[in-house]
């Protein structure tokens, strides 16, 4: 036994590299597997993937525990995380302080860096919120779509693009290297997530898996959490 198998939302990366060496000096082991669009790790879960614990939306957890792929006991709220807007490190940071201003910013951007519109939360608002905008067809050309949103923060990052922006969770910007966290989105189009945590029924490391969640969201580990993007789930 030298890992604990994962599959997590995207949005939970950064968190779980910051407690990582935490853990392994607590248990002795290290931390594999995923992290994607819930939607697909959540499918790779039903399809038989290997997994210890496993961190995605709450409504999602509570669908697979209907289904009785992860412990109903275990589940614990890790945070909320909300959707906002990137932009690569060094450009002038984008203001979308209402729903005019988030359409001016969009259709201002010469590519538009997105995880997964059909999988991934932040990718399925970006969606809705580009019909709502009623600019869905005038920037779908523009779109660059990405498996998760770390992939998308990271290619942002690395574009030649002149006006290039990204949208995405807060915390998946905010541990990508090379982009800057320009704000959140604004009334009327926000969205906060909570994402949490639960032990996988067929979990090899259960009693580990269960140590994870106790760390991930102890009241000592309220100021890692903040850093890496989560609002606190407790008061």
């Amino acid at each position: 036994m030298t890992a604990l198998n994962i599959l997590s939302g995207g949005a939970a990366q950064g968190l779980i590299a910051s407690l990582a060496p935490q853990f392994k000096a607590q248990t002795g082991l290290d931390i594999t597997g995923e992290f994607g669009a819930v939607g697909a790790m959540a499918d790779k879960l039903r399809s038989g993937t290997k997994a210890d614990i496993i961190i995605l939306t709450a409504a999602i957890i509570a669908r697979l525990a209907e289904e009785r792929w992860v412990v109903p006991a275990s589940i614990a709220d890790i945070g909320m995380v909300e959707t906002a807007v990137a932009v690569r490190t060094g450009d002038s940071l984008v203001k979308v302080n209402d729903e005019a201003g988030l359409r001016d910013a969009l259709r201002a951007a010469d590519a538009i860096f997105v995880p997964d519109i059909k999988a991934s939360t932040a990718g399925i608002h970006v969606a809705k919120i580009l019909q709502q905008l009623g600019i869905a067809g005038e920037v779908a050309s523009r779109l660059r779509i990405f498996p998760n949103g770390a992939t998308a923060m990271r290619q942002l990052a690395e574009t030649d693009a002149l006006r290039p922006i990204g949208c995405t969770q807060s915390t998946e910007i905010i541990s990508t290297k090379g982009v800057a966290l320009s704000g959140s989105l604004p009334r009327g189009c926000d969205l906060s997530t909570m994402y949490t945590a639960a032990v996988a029924t067929r979990a090899a490391h259960a009693p580990q898996a269960q140590g994870l969640i106790d760390l991930l969201i102890g009241a000592g580990q309220r100021e890692v959490r903040t850093r890496a993007g989560f609002i606190d789930a407790r008061p």
